[in-house]
């Protein structure tokens, strides 16, 4: 005969079953005499009532013990959910809960389509291994032949998936675990220096493509948010400019204006002298356009239109060609922005706050030998300043206080008034 263990309270058994000895607070199961007959009974801590069948009493038992164990640790997963496939994972759950904007999410949507559903799609979450996650992470490079820092990102944002499926209590850990994510691979950032830059903004073909280039290298923009800018955006008055917007291009779309990606992104950029000025002439003389979807749009085409992302590199690189400088990007603007700041001795969290980074650790990571050089820049200066006091020891010391003593001050040093000396008068 059957029965159930009941964690919660005595079950009151069917009609006409014994209530005495064993079979008090027990009932028979539906699946008397097919192997488990034993079931547990308890709640989930949502207050949802979880069953499983179990041989016998001691195993349903034990059971019981460790789930209730597993809620008060915290440690308690859903066996059911750990069921679901990685595919409803990743665009059921974990898409719409990253808090992005829906230009991102459709990017996400096209990583996880090419690298993590070809493999995983079908399978439950709950049985991908470790040694699997660490084998996924190799195809990166080696099937897909992804380079740079793009295997990382993608691994990343794989990564993401499981943890949100640990949080839901879908799994008792993610695959990842223990497993090293990808290296992350930062080309190394060679910015123009401001001769370069000068001599480049001194071949434009044009005065849009001179402007964007000065104000690009004043003021750090990223391409779409130079060629988004908008006269509202401006507060010329303060020497301000607000980063709101950006200017992109999505394949059906076409060109449109969106919000930025992240909240960092959105910040105010101090104006210098000399972009206030730029910007002011360059409106006057320029006019942006009064109505329809781009008005005052700053940067434009000559039929008020505004620049493809393809359109302003090509500009670049032509006045790179004729600067005869090497082949820069117009991200490079950007770098070099990066790279006056911190040569200058800004601090690395206003760097990347200017920068519109969403943690300082990234602008590191990026510029982490420019402020390695601005540190050797901060010694030279140092012993300069300190050279001749530290002369002061030795023979070298002796003959700076000689050369020191020389120097006219107003008055006779005492050492020179004690040594005889002869003079010539003039008759």
């Amino acid at each position: 005969m059957g029965y159930v263990v009941d964690r919660w309270h005595l079950t009151r058994p069917p009609e006409g079953a014994p209530e005495c000895g064993e079979h008090k607070g027990k009932v028979a199961s539906k699946v008397h005499g097919q192997g488990k007959r034993w079931q547990a009974r308890y709640l989930d801590p949502t207050g949802q009532e979880r069953t499983s069948l179990w041989r016998t009493k001691p195993e349903a038992e034990k059971e019981i013990l460790k789930q209730e164990s597993a809620k008060l640790d915290g440690s308690w997963v859903d066996p059911d959910r750990g069921k679901t496939k990685v595919e409803q994972v990743v665009f059921d759950i974990w898409l719409p809960a990253t808090s992005t904007i829906e230009r991102t999410k459709r990017e996400y949507r096209g990583v996880m389509n090419r690298y993590l559903i070809p493999e995983w799609g079908d399978r439950e979450i709950r049985s991908i291994r470790p040694s699997e996650a660490g084998a996924w992470q190799n195809l990166l490079t080696t099937k897909y032949e992804l380079s740079g820092s793009t295997p990382n990102r993608t691994a990343r944002l794989v990564r993401s998936v499981f943890r949100i499926a640990v949080i839901d209590r879908m799994i008792p850990f993610s695959p990842f675990d223990g497993i090293k994510s990808p290296t992350l691979v930062l080309p190394q950032i060679d910015p123009p220096d401001i001769d370069t830059v000068r001599r480049i903004i001194g071949e434009a073909h044009h005065d849009r493509w001179a402007a964007m280039a000065e104000l690009d290298a004043l003021t750090g923009l990223r391409s779409g948010e130079i060629r988004g800018l908008r006269t509202d955006n401006l507060r010329l008055l303060h020497r301000a400019l607000d980063v709101h917007q950006q200017l992109v291009y999505e394949p059906g779309s076409g060109l449109y204006l969106d919000k930025l990606k992240t909240g960092a992104g959105r910040r105010t950029v101090p104006l210098n002298q000399r972009a206030v000025d730029l910007l002011a002439a360059y409106i006057a003389k320029y006019p942006p356009p009064g109505s329809g979807p781009w008005a005052g749009l700053v940067f434009t085409m000559p039929e008020g239109t505004p620049i493809g992302e393809s359109t302003l590199d090509w500009a670049f690189k032509a006045m790179c060609r004729k600067a005869g400088a090497r082949k820069y990007r117009w991200h490079d603007l950007r770098h070099h922005y990066a790279s006056v700041l911190i040569a200058g001795g800004e601090n690395p969290k206003v760097v990347s706050k200017r920068l519109g980074h969403t943690d300082v650790a990234f602008t590191m990571r990026v510029y982490a030998h420019l402020f390695a050089e601005a540190e050797e820049q901060t010694r030279s200066v140092l012993d300069a300043a300190w050279a001749v006091p530290a002369q002061t020891r030795g023979e070298g010391g002796r003959q700076a206080a000689a050369a020191e003593s020389s120097q006219p001050t107003g008055r006779e040093p005492e050492s020179r008034a004690a040594k005889p000396s002869l003079v010539q008068l003039n008759a």
